[in-house]
């Protein structure tokens, strides 16, 4: 099965319709991770077949969730992920991408470039240390260990009334619990990424 199959296939079990312009920048960018993971190690999928479930799928489960968002920031983003495909397949959405790391940061800009990203801004930056002009409406995060820290380092840029969501993989019961109380847990909603089998959940949280 190619690529574009699969992601079609993954989409169509999810119930997300994209058009064969966005379809076609999905697996453009995929193989774009590719070529510079051969030296510059973005990421630890290799796998072409796993990265359209564990890259876009995965990524793209989020959309439900930021559908009345018009600004999203990406916190710790690496290669881009959940940022880019969101962006990919809401270019109405204004998604800003944020990581500390240069060498990211440069993968990041080239993506924005070859796959002509409009709707996309990079951020070189420490997140705890960062203030943009304007706060977001949505910040997402895949690659924060805790909750308590993603909360702590990145709740000064969440607009009011906007929301933290956190991409995390089983039921992360006792992070929850250690959430400050600044902030309170709207709800937490499991996911389900086609031909995954691990457990996925995304912790929708607001300032209390």
């Amino acid at each position: 099965m190619t690529i574009a199959t699969q992601l079609e296939r993954g989409l169509d079990a999810m119930g997300l319709a994209l058009d064969a312009a966005a379809r076609a920048k999905l697996v453009a960018y995929l193989e774009l991770i590719g070529k510079w993971n051969k030296v510059h190690n973005l990421t630890a999928v290799r796998e072409p077949a796993q990265m359209v479930v564990l890259h876009l799928l995965d990524s793209l489960s989020v959309l439900p969730h930021v559908a009345n968002a018009r600004t999203l920031l990406d916190v710790g983003t690496g290669a881009g992920l959940p940022g880019i495909p969101i962006a990919i397949a809401r270019p109405d959405l204004a998604v800003t991408l944020l990581d500390s790391s240069h060498k990211k940061a440069t993968f990041l800009r080239q993506a924005k470039a070859e796959l002509a990203l409009a709707n996309v801004e990079v951020a070189c930056e420490r997140v705890e240390n960062w203030h943009p002009p304007a706060p977001f409406d949505a910040v997402v995060s895949r690659a924060f260990a805790e909750l308590a820290d993603f909360v702590a380092q990145s709740g000064h840029l969440v607009a009011p009334g906007g929301t933290m969501l956190a991409m995390k993989g089983v039921y992360p019961f006792e992070e929850i619990a250690r959430i400050p109380s600044t902030h309170r847990v709207e709800s937490v909603v499991a996911i389900a990424v086609p031909t995954l089998e691990a457990q996925r959940h995304l912790v929708l949280m607001k300032a209390a």
